[in-house]
């Protein structure tokens, strides 16, 4: 493991990283940062927690979506990604499979970020 430091919404965070997705690492880093600071440059929400909780929910959402769609020429993530917005497009839960899926690879997602981010950053 390797330990690399990462800047999000201008806070530094030290991270575990496994030996060679490092360039992984840091282009999850840029969007999660890129996600976070429009959430905030819209003005309707200000506590990084409250940010960090909605860009991980657009993700998710997001995820959820593009598990939900046929894959095209063979490419599950073609096409271009939306950025997140300050409103996180989730509705109510459904008992689909997909959507069974989807909570279990949210819940996966949010098990990694706070082990990334340590005690301190916990998001819930």
């Amino acid at each position: 493991m390797k330990q690399i430091e990462a800047q999000i919404m201008q806070q530094s965070y030290l991270l575990v990283c496994p030996e060679g997705r490092e360039e992984r690492l840091m282009q999850a880093v840029q969007r999660l940062d890129a996600a976070m600071v429009k959430i905030r440059d819209a003005g309707k929400v200000k506590a990084r927690d409250r940010i960090a909780v909605l860009a991980a929910l657009n993700f998710a959402f997001e995820l959820g979506d593009r598990e939900l769609e046929p894959p095209s020429n063979g490419n599950p993530t073609s096409g271009a990604t939306e950025a997140a917005t300050a409103s996180a497009p989730v509705s109510g839960a459904s008992n689909s499979p997909a959507a069974s899926t989807g909570h279990q690879r949210l819940n996966q997602l949010l098990t990694q970020l706070d082990a990334a981010l340590g005690q301190d950053g916990m998001l819930l």
